[in-house]
């Protein structure tokens, strides 16, 4: 087992008989947060810990997912990776509620298990209303969790200095991505009133603050912020973090729509019928004609698409050259970091590490 897995059994487990001895009915938050944290890849962990690595130039030989050697500055390190794991449980429930998702990690989401529980339990009122409810708090708590055990690492680090920038990073990426969600669903539902030509930019924006710096540049700096990296230091790695980050939620975007169920965990187009205003049906809209992109509107959001509607607009969104262009995007970003990454004053063996992170977010097939 990962240290990260480790730290976060070893919380939650603490945090049972504390939920315990205020109500039994408090179980559920406890085991729907052990199953949804025990997937998902760690690459927030990861870009953490390399961020540190890179500034630290400690060229231990430990491997994050390994066992950790006894030191201080380290164990902040994997605690503050734990707090971001925490942090991206929470918000992929509150994702999952926006977008009324069915599944996450190839289990129910956490709002259809709270209205599981409503249902079984026959209890009043809305089973619907009731899960949401659950869910929203369990989100909410997962957040609180995060900030719990950041705060402990950063009290950890010996300098003052390095816990007060690593948490100016943390605040910062926390009103990104909250303002990045937002940006997400105004997206959804206010694009026909934006004129075509800015709808691309506007997907792109959205892109840039609801994945990209949340999911790889922020844990970069985080990391570098607690080994007491400078101003130059933090800009070399967003000059990274930030086009490997847009790459990273791109090959998102094309496992949203065509990505394998079984692998992926989610339903077979399950973006189409969330209605997401990607880059992906951006680029398609502006090369369709007009009764392709009439119908491309009409169709996507609906929760109802059976198969042959996914597979006709899969088909569609193909045939459009977006695919491709995305694809060649996803290229170009990437090229853009590594070309960020040679210039830079980094450890070498943190460079090495992550010139194959990049491959490896790029690449991903779930």
């Amino acid at each position: 087992m990962d240290v990260v897995q480790q730290r976060i059994d070893q919380f939650l487990e603490r945090q049972r008989p504390v939920l315990r001895t205020i109500a039994p009915d408090l179980d559920p938050f406890a085991l729907f947060s052990s199953d949804l944290l025990r997937g998902g890849k760690r690459f927030r962990a990861l870009f953490c810990y390399w961020g540190w690595q890179s500034v630290a130039g400690l060229d231990t030989g430990f491997d994050p997912l390994g066992t950790p050697p006894d030191a201080r500055s380290l164990d902040s390190v994997m605690g503050a990776s734990t707090a971001l794991e925490f942090f991206h449980a929470a918000a992929l429930v509150h994702d999952d509620i926006m977008d009324n998702s069915d599944t996450r990690r190839g289990l129910p989401s956490a709002h259809r298990r709270f209205e599981r529980l409503h249902r079984e339990g026959s209890w009043l009122g809305s089973a619907e209303d009731f899960g949401t409810s659950g869910a929203l708090l369990m989100g909410d708590l997962l957040l609180a969790w995060s900030d719990e055990l950041v705060s402990e690492a950063f009290d950890g680090l010996l300098s003052r200095d390095a816990a007060r920038a690593a948490r100016v990073e943390f605040n910062r990426m926390r009103t990104e991505v909250t303002v990045g969600q937002y940006l997400d669903i105004l997206e959804e539902n206010a694009w026909r009133t934006v004129p075509d030509i800015d709808l691309l930019p506007r997907a792109q924006r959205v892109i840039v603050y609801k994945s990209a710096k949340y999911s790889v540049e922020a844990p970069l700096t985080i990391g570098a912020a607690m080994a007491g990296g400078s101003p130059e230091a933090l800009e070399s790695l967003r000059h990274f973090g930030l086009p490997l980050g847009i790459a990273y939620q791109l090959r998102d975007d094309l496992l949203g729509v065509f990505g394998d169920p079984e692998v992926t965990g989610k339903p077979a187009g399950d973006d189409l019928r969330e209605g997401k205003r990607t880059v992906l049906v951006a680029m398609a809209r502006r090369s369709l004609p007009a009764g392709a992109v009439r119908l491309l509107d009409e169709l996507l959001g609906d929760p109802e698409l059976d198969d042959d509607q996914i597979a006709m607009l899969q088909a569609t969104l193909r045939d459009s050259g977006a695919v491709d262009a995305v694809e060649q995007s996803i290229s170009d970003q990437v090229e853009r970091a590594t070309h960020a990454l040679d210039r830079s004053a980094l450890s070498p063996s943190a460079r090495a590490q992550l010139t194959r992170l990049a491959d490896t977010v790029t690449r991903r097939t779930s």
